[in-house]
């Protein structure tokens, strides 16, 4: 039978390009296309495809919008955004929202087949330029904050229990030595 596809793209060139080639690919069968985020979600919830082709900049309702009231319904649904924004907010909320890829446009066809084997197996997928983007943001924001240990999120009091426990006090010792009621 293959694996089922819906594609959600409003430039019509742009989504009749994708069906010829996604032809070309074995096991692919196109079920529904569409040119906006609203009628996305009706098909996929009418014809239960194994993968969405997603754009995310579409008339009706965005394609995050979409992905999130499918991911609602369908939580094996895989969706692959196909996108020609390069910012980290925009990959951020399509991930968050449940996108299993995030596939730039100006990426090539060998790219995209790969991505679509990539997120079949189970796995996520970015194209090598937002992959880039998304580790530097991570790599910053890990370094703007503080690292911090289970130990620096107990209180002082809470820290002296501890210690006192791990010294093999038992409850009551511990009341005691801390002048606290069982």
């Amino acid at each position: 039978m293959g694996t089922r596809v819906v594609i959600a793209e409003d430039h019509s060139i742009f989504r009749e390009g994708l069906k010829a080639l996604l032809t070309t690919l074995p096991d692919i069968q196109i079920v529904g296309e569409t040119n906006n985020g609203r009628d996305v979600v009706q098909l996929v919830f009418s014809l239960t495809p194994d993968l969405v082709l997603m754009d995310i900049t579409m008339p009706g309702s965005n394609g995050i919008q979409a992905i999130q009231k499918i991911r609602k319904r369908h939580s094996n649904i895989k969706i692959i955004t196909l996108t020609m924004h390069r910012n980290e907010e925009y990959v951020q909320e399509a991930l968050r929202a449940g996108a299993n890829a995030y596939v730039l446009k100006e990426s090539t066809w060998a790219e995209l087949a790969y991505a679509i084997s990539v997120v079949s197996g189970g796995m996520t997928y970015l194209s090598p330029a937002i992959s880039n983007l998304v580790v530097s943001g991570y790599i910053e924001k890990c370094d703007d904050q503080p690292h911090s240990t289970i130990w620096d999120t107990l209180s002082e009091r809470e820290r002296e229990v501890l210690k006192l426990i791990a010294e093999g006090l038992t409850n009551r010792k511990v009341a005691e030595v801390l002048c606290l009621s069982a």
